[in-house]
């Protein structure tokens, strides 16, 4: 194999595995996600709207990207700076997680840590997020903590705010999101 095929096997290998060693990219590129961005729906078209914290529904997780509320670009460049929203009842959220809640609604990197598959479903009879690739399960109560499955680490976590009623990054990811390779 030359040079130039192997290193496209490398580039296209490191995807398929859901970001696995572009951890580095992710925590050098600024461009990702930014303190003070607005989210959009991930499936939004044209100019983005900001997502308010009572279109999240409970039970219901929505998958979104961050967008520049000034020049309105919305970051999805990369799939590392996709994140998954969920409320839960606001009476539920301990000391730790709740200076993370905007409205009850608490964000996580949308990309699974065991294979980098989307994390997009719910189960409300354990209020668990799931990833059905291989069924790993994460507790959002509990800092994104994997209760069964797989996924070697727990899903990293945003913190939230309100912007008036729009919800907004309030800082940085916990940890690098998606699988990790060695």
């Amino acid at each position: 194999m030359d040079d130039s095929r192997r290193r496209l096997f490398r580039i296209v290998t490191a995807i398929a595995v859901g970001a696995g060693g572009m951890g580095r990219a992710f925590a050098a590129d600024e461009a990702l996600i930014q303190n003070g961005d607005r989210l959009v729906k991930a499936t939004a078209e044209g100019e983005p709207v900001a997502l308010r914290a009572a279109e999240v529904l409970a039970g219901k997780p929505l998958l979104v990207y961050p967008f520049d509320p000034v020049s309105k670009k919305i970051r999805n460049a990369s799939r590392l700076s996709k994140l998954v929203l969920v409320r839960v009842d606001e009476s539920d959220l301990d000391a730790d997680t709740k200076p993370r809640a905007a409205a009850g609604v608490l964000a996580f990197s949308a990309l699974c840590t065991h294979a980098g598959c989307d994390v997009n479903a719910w189960m409300a009879k354990t209020k668990r997020l799931l990833c059905y690739c291989h069924a790993s399960q994460f507790d959002p109560l509990a800092s994104g903590k994997v209760t069964d499955g797989p996924a070697p680490r727990s899903l990293p976590w945003l913190p939230l705010a309100l912007a008036g009623d729009e919800l907004m990054v309030a800082g940085t990811l916990s940890a690098t999101p998606g699988a990790m390779t060695t």
